[in-house]
């Protein structure tokens, strides 16, 4: 079973997980930026949520089935089409040989994903099958999807092969995520998080702007760094760092005093100080924001952090549960 790439739109990448265990060597995360769409995809199909999806990035990614498929799409709403039909998102589908899919602009969101039974069949580069793109590693040979690629998929289990039973039973189902508990969509959407190592070092104006501007993602963001314009902020005194530790989520500030918070692709190291880390919880709708969007940051605690993190967890658990329940019925 494969799919064909007709169009590759603005961008199309493979994405899991990520890399994990390897930052002390300089090799970075990757995987999917929004990380909870890529496992919810996942788990509407039966697979294990690190199995390899398709990350589409904004609009115009076609490709077509080449046989019978069980598939999901989360994530951004791009307003999918099936053979030029819209298709519901968020729910269990299942396409026909030939069958075509398209991405059209995006009605919220900027990169939806699509998981398929089995997962995409990609050789796995360093414990994962995610696209690196400046490394060229991973993925679909370590680069973005072209026209005329054919991606395999993997073996099917048990529960894709329930999944697809269930499906087959039940031509329309009625049911899908309720994903504003994942993943928000939300315009102006209040991004929480904790103090960074630095946040100590920034002026009581600086401390005030972060919470109380509206800061706009730029069309300079990509997958390493949502970049943001608004009132700059300041150090209280400016001084040489030696670079320190960054992961997905950190909010570094530059030169220029303006807040770039990291995403997927950044680096391992990073030499601005650090005014704070934005939550996990929070982390997709930031990887889901377009240019010319809006944010507004909120610092909370560690504990409220980590409460929160527990929260979406045990949501994520009943969710799964869910699902295996209802099509065992």
């Amino acid at each position: 079973m494969s799919i064909t790439i007709i169009h590759p739109g603005l961008m199309a990448t493979i994405q899991d997980c990520g890399r994990f265990g390897l930052q002390k060597y300089g090799v970075i995360v990757s995987g999917a930026a929004d990380l909870m769409s890529h496992r919810l995809a996942n788990i509407l199909v039966g697979n294990e949520e690190n199995a390899a999806t398709m990350e589409v990035t904004m609009f115009q990614t076609a490709f077509r089935f080449n046989e019978a498929t069980l598939f999901a799409i989360t994530g951004a709403n791009l307003r999918p089409l099936l053979n030029g039909k819209e298709i519901p998102m968020w729910r269990p589908l299942l396409a026909q040989p030939d069958d075509e899919l398209r991405f059209q602009a995006p009605l919220e969101g900027s990169r939806s994903y699509v998981a398929f039974a089995g997962g995409l069949l990609v050789p796995s580069v360093l414990n994962s099958k995610s696209t690196y793109l400046r490394a060229h590693i991973g993925g679909w040979k370590g680069r973005a999807l072209q026209r005329g690629d054919t991606i395999p998929f993997g073996l099917l289990h048990a529960q894709n092969e329930q999944m697809k039973r269930y499906v087959l039973e039940h031509e329309s189902i009625s049911w899908s995520i309720r994903h504003s508990e994942f993943v928000s969509f939300e315009k102006n959407r209040v991004i929480r998080f904790t103090e960074g190592l630095q946040y100590e070092n920034f002026t009581e104006d600086a401390k005030l702007a972060l919470e109380q501007t509206m800061y706009t993602m730029t069309a300079q963001s990509d997958r390493m760094g949502c970049r943001l314009s608004g009132e700059p902020l300041r150090l209280k005194e400016r001084k040489e760092m030696l670079s320190e530790a960054v992961t997905a989520g950190t909010i570094q500030i530059p030169n220029n005093g303006l807040p770039i918070v990291l995403l997927a692709d950044c680096q391992t190291t990073g030499g601005y100080p650090k005014i704070g880390q934005v939550i996990s919880v929070d982390l997709p709708r930031v990887a889901q924001l377009r240019p010319g969007e809006a944010i507004q940051f909120k610092k909370i605690s560690p504990q409220e952090a980590e409460h929160l993190y527990l929260q979406r967890e045990w949501l994520f658990r009943q969710l799964q549960i869910g699902i295996a329940l209802k099509i065992r019925n």
